[in-house]
């Protein structure tokens, strides 16, 4: 059986959301009721905004990799990141991992490749809205990213900080991401709007809105790693 180690705590709800999503979807492949094998490093998420937000990567990575070589450590056959937003150096830590690694990022594309997605709306962090690291993976599909407008990312960022990772689920949040995903499709033509922050699905819950997909990459990601556990 292999072990899937998970560097979690980026922000803990989503973590909760990744450790009861891999035992579901590995128990509706394996019908004996065996249970994955599952090791989650909890790491410091006020650490790593501070160093985002100070544009400090060599520190953010740094402390990845010993995150990520601690369940190397642990004796894991392969790892993942339950957050978008670290992705912004994922090109390294694959690079100076010990483990395999599976990309949040990458899976999403695949996903939106399936569906013929050729226009998608990003929602996520500051970090993620303005990265490469997304419009890098998608291009090479020949999908185009369309990240909302200046004042749509400064009100999305500033939520997501001030209350998706602190555990803060308010209703009329809730409406104004679904104001802006309308504004989008009307505005730029969006076929799917990606969730690329995994507390984002916690309070988006719909698999769609007024005919625009949501790709729940917390989902789409588990997804990967439940078929890579129960692969040989």
């Amino acid at each position: 059986m292999k072990t899937v180690g998970i560097i979690g705590g980026v922000g803990p709800e989503s973590t909760i959301e990744y450790y009861r999503l891999i035992i579901a979807g590995y128990r509706e492949q394996q019908a004996d009721g065996s249970q994955p094998s599952i090791i989650i490093n909890s790491v410091d998420v006020n650490r790593l905004i501070r160093w985002i937000t100070a544009n400090e990567l060599k520190a953010f990575t740094d402390y990845l990799v010993n995150a990520i070589q601690k369940l190397a450590d642990a004796g894991v056959d392969f790892g993942a990141i339950a957050a978008n937003t670290p992705h912004i150096v994922f090109d390294e830590l694959r690079q100076r991992s010990s483990i395999p690694l599976i990309s949040i990022v990458e899976s999403t594309r695949d996903a939106a490749v399936v569906l013929g997605m050729k226009r998608v709306g990003l929602f996520g962090t500051r970090f993620t809205m303005k990265g490469h690291f997304y419009p890098d993976v998608f291009s090479r599909a020949g999908i185009n990213l369309i990240v909302p407008n200046q004042a749509e990312q400064n009100y999305i960022h500033e939520k997501y900080l001030g209350e998706l990772l602190k555990d803060a689920f308010l209703p009329e949040t809730r409406e104004r991401l679904l104001t802006i995903v309308d504004q989008m499709k009307e505005r730029e033509g969006i076929e799917g709007l990606i969730l690329g922050g995994t507390e984002l699905p916690l309070i988006l819950r719909e698999v769609e809105h007024n005919g625009v997909p949501f790709l729940d990459t917390t989902k789409i990601h588990v997804n990967r790693i439940v078929a890579e556990l129960l692969s040989d």
